[in-house]
């Protein structure tokens, strides 16, 4: 399983999102590429729909509508909207 982190270094959000995919690497037997997303033009080039952005073998796993560019993402959550998906998404997601 390819698993990519793609962020903007201005959004910290990407930092939970990695710690929560950290977490599951071991479990589920993946590791994570980083890719920093550095300008608008590259995030449409990349659907980059936010910060942060997880592509499991090639495809996002949390759609979304709008336009790509650089902004912190927000998950909708369990609990409500989120800056990153709960490690119980994730593992759903990656499962």
């Amino acid at each position: 399983m390819d698993v990519t982190l793609q962020y903007f270094d201005g959004c910290p959000n990407w930092q939970t999102a990695d710690t929560r995919l950290r977490a599951l690497a071991d479990e589920l037997g993946f590791r994570i590429a980083y890719r920093e997303v550095m300008s608008p033009e590259q995030a449409k080039e990349l659907s980059f729909h936010g910060s942060p952005t997880i592509i499991v073998d090639g495809h996002d796993p949390f759609p979304t509508a709008g336009q790509p560019g650089l902004a912190c993402r927000i998950y909708q959550t369990p609990a409500g909207p989120a800056g990153a998906p709960t490690v119980e998404q994730l593992r759903s997601a990656l499962a």
